[in-house]
């Protein structure tokens, strides 16, 4: 920035831009990256898709009465979160980190939380585009949801906090290589036992209690008594969201480590 002198001359006036333009730059240029990278997609968009076409129009998985796209499409908007706000962010910081893009970032204007906050609007931008892909996907496979948008609003962002704690707990505290393994292992058993395409009560009383309690299952449960069941808000459910996200956020504000 430069300003006029009474000389006609002009002198320079460097500074930081306004914070809210900040972050919003950086939050544009990490859902830039995010939707360049072919893994990426591969991961938040692709396998979601296919999850939830596959198992609605062949008979792999009993879910019960009603047709399987009711069951499945809660489920699978769960996984989406999780993709994008917990595995594909994980790996995503995680080899910024190592490759010391944080540690630059981190020295510019912009603060650290304001880094983390771009993050989060990145995540949350990539969410919508994938609710609104698997929402139109469900629609035309016959899908016809229930219940109140508030709650669903509700259970999407307490799970986008929880799993961004947790994925930047893990992208802050481990090697990249380390985050890379642990994120997929997570991202594939959650997917078997988080009720996401399998019902918890296959796992009998005990394995459907101790499962229940996971973020996964609170959000895939929480939407499937909303949409599928046309319940009021899922109080439990969004309880176990909240406290995964507390631990998760104060964890990785905490352990994070920039270098």
């Amino acid at each position: 920035m430069t300003t006029a002198t009474g000389t006609g001359t002009y002198t320079p006036e460097p500074g930081a831009a306004p914070l809210p333009r900040m972050i919003g730059a950086q939050a544009a240029l990490e859902t830039r990256m995010l939707l360049r990278n072919g893994e990426q997609l591969l991961l938040t968009v692709v396998i979601p898709t296919l999850l939830l076409v596959l198992f609605s129009s062949v008979d792999i998985v009993d879910t019960g009465k009603g047709r399987a796209v009711d069951f499945l499409a809660p489920g699978i908007l769960a996984l989406a979160v999780m993709s994008t706000a917990f595995t594909g962010q994980a790996i995503a910081t995680g080899f910024e980190r190592r490759y010391g893009v944080l540690k630059r970032l981190a020295s510019s204007p912009l603060p650290r939380w304001g880094l983390m906050a771009a993050k989060t609007a990145s995540v949350l931008v990539t969410e919508v585009l994938q609710v609104v892909l698997l929402t139109v996907i469900a629609f035309a496979l016959g899908w016809h949801p229930h219940g109140n948008p508030a709650a669903v609003l509700l259970l999407l962002v307490l799970g986008t906090a929880a799993f961004s704690g947790l994925g930047l707990l893990m992208a802050g505290t481990l090697k990249a290589e380390a985050t890379l393994a642990a994120a997929n292992l997570v991202f594939l058993l959650l997917l078997v036992g988080g009720g996401v395409i399998v019902p918890l009560d296959k796992f009998g009383s005990a394995g459907q209690h101790v499962l229940g309690l996971l973020p996964i299952s609170a959000l895939s449960g929480g939407l499937r008594d909303v949409l599928q069941h046309g319940a009021g808000m899922p109080w439990g459910d969004l309880g176990i969201l909240a406290v995964w996200a507390v631990v998760g956020l104060a964890a990785a504000g905490k352990f994070f480590r920039w270098e």
